[in-house]
């Protein structure tokens, strides 16, 4: 009761707590210097400072003085407290808290070192860890100590139970034992999860370190497409100084000939100008004699055919500028800034994409420049051959591709069903599963008459929208293990991109149901 009532005095009378920082007023009271601040603050202004507790007046703000005396016994009791960790206090130390290190059932009570020294050493007296809830240690039925664990029932139990109770017969473990096997059982769990937390880690690194070198090779890409489109900057500057001199070299020499020319006719037109006049004069004199004087140079009226072979030829043949001239100039500097821009993409040459006729299926045609199929009911009679489709109206490029960047084009304007995309040249040649798009070995959008949509492993993947033109690039990566579709309306529109591993050479496949699809001109690699 005595360390009940000293505890209360180490309370603030103003938050009810114990003591942060004491201070002390002239009357003796003392308080948090928080609580008293705050409680001054209000009193601001009035002209009368009072004290909270026995309201003792002031006309100034009183002085806080620290009472170290006071703090000490705070910080003490404090450390008292943290030390004291299971908060359980030995039932026999009535003067003074003083914190149990035992509890014994038997006995209902806790103990401290001291009283711990002369408590009965007695089997039935129990010792355990400090605890305050003795009854949970007790049987509910027969009101003895739990010293039993029944494994049929996950119950913990008493002797009485064990004997006579309803867990007779069962099987039994004492708590230690029983105490030891969950113990062993966290072990292996916890074994299991710091594995599983040291593969955590390791994904964490990796992921980690894959982002430090997206972020490192993307820093690289940025400094080298500044330069590139610095260069390009400068190359197109270039090329529109040669243009413009190209241009203006051609207004110059033009405008030079046809000055030339329209000075000679303007010559011309004067000298015919005083002709007719002479005439006119010739013809309005009435002396018959002087009408008759030569006027064979008068009469002279013969145009000079190279005068007119020259006026032809710069209104028509040769008075234009060189437009198709400019064009190739131009032609040439932009393919020389792609070509600088495919060595920036480590871009590969190859060559056109052409279909391989010994792989398609006998209702299928094969144009002469090899870049079109198409469906025919009439049947080709080429030869049955491992490689040539039997199920599915078929047929592959003859080209292959096993590193790079590529790309190729469709025009599928003219079929309403028909499926197009990448295979490896082990897919299947007859069967439902050697349909492009319904096995592991091939990847392709079908285009069908209510919409369109990607296949791969025969599941599909839905696009939000149809095709909003009638061509499609097809673009593989074979390196990254990318297999992307565009639909090439203003702006391209990417469809979806394949992600994967390639473990084998890469044919463009077509597969036509109706009507026929074909090669844009423009395929190729990129």
């Amino acid at each position: 009761m005595a360390s009940a009532d000293l505890r209360q005095e180490l309370d603030c009378s103003i938050c009810l707590d114990i003591y942060t920082d004491p201070v002390m007023l002239s009357c003796g009271h003392n308080f948090c210097q928080v609580c008293i601040d705050r409680v001054l603050d209000t009193q601001e202004g009035s002209g009368d400072y009072s004290c909270p507790q026995c309201r003792k007046r002031s006309r100034s703000r009183p002085t806080l003085q620290r009472n170290i005396t006071l703090r000490n016994i705070v910080e003490t009791l404090r450390s008292t407290h943290a030390d004291q960790k299971t908060g359980v206090f030995c039932t026999y130390c009535i003067h003074y808290p003083a914190p149990a290190v035992k509890s014994c059932l038997h006995c209902e009570a806790s103990l401290c070192d001291n009283h711990l020294r002369i408590h009965s050493k007695a089997p039935e007296h129990v010792l355990t860890d400090p605890t305050t809830s003795m009854e949970n240690r007790k049987c509910s039925i027969h009101r003895e100590l739990l010293k039993y664990y029944c494994t049929e029932d996950s119950a913990c139990i008493c002797v009485s139970c064990r004997l006579d109770g309803k867990h007779r017969g069962h099987k039994v473990e004492t708590l230690d034992e029983a105490s030891e096997t969950k113990k062993q059982k966290l072990r292996n769990v916890r074994q299991k999860l710091m594995t599983e937390r040291e593969e955590t880690e390791k994904r964490v690194q990796s992921l980690q370190d894959r982002s430090r070198k997206v972020q490192e090779k993307s820093a690289g890409l940025t400094e080298r497409a500044t330069a590139l489109f610095i260069e390009l900057r400068r190359q197109l500057e270039d090329l529109e100084k040669r243009v413009r001199r190209n241009i203006s070299c051609q207004e110059e020499r033009l405008l030079h000939s046809l000055s030339d020319l329209i000075d000679q006719l303007e010559i011309k037109k004067e000298d015919l100008s005083r002709k007719m006049e002479d005439i006119e004069e010739l013809r309005n004199m009435t002396d018959p004699l002087a009408s008759e004087s030569d006027t064979g140079d008068l009469c002279d009226t013969k145009e000079g055919d190279e005068d007119r072979e020259r006026h032809d030829r710069l209104l028509h043949d040769g008075g234009d500028l060189d437009v198709s001239g400019i064009s190739h100039t131009l032609h040439t500097g932009l393919s020389d800034m792609i070509k600088r821009v495919n060595v920036f993409l480590k871009i590969q040459e190859a060559s056109d994409i052409l279909l391989d006729v010994n792989t398609a299926h006998n209702y299928l045609q094969i144009s002469d420049d090899m870049k079109t199929v198409s469906w025919s009911d009439i049947k080709q009679n080429r030869p049955e051959t491992p490689e040539r489709f039997q199920w599915w109206f078929q047929v592959l490029s003859s080209q292959r591709f096993s590193t790079g960047r590529h790309y190729w084009e469709v025009d599928v304007r003219e079929s309403e069903d028909c499926r197009f995309g990448m295979c490896y040249p082990s897919i299947e040649r007859r069967g439902v599963h050697s349909r492009i798009g319904n096995n592991k070995k091939s990847w392709g959008l079908w285009k069908f008459n209510s919409g369109c949509s990607l296949l791969y492993d025969n599941k599909l993947i839905s696009i939000s929208s149809n095709l909003s033109s009638n061509r499609v690039r097809i673009y593989v990566d074979y390196e990254a293990g990318q297999l992307s579709f565009y639909d090439l309306c203003d702006p391209i529109r990417h469809l979806h991109t394949f992600t994967t591993t390639f473990t084998e050479p890469l044919h463009a496949g077509l597969c036509v149901e109706n009507g026929h699809i074909k090669l844009s001109r423009r395929s190729g690699d990129v």
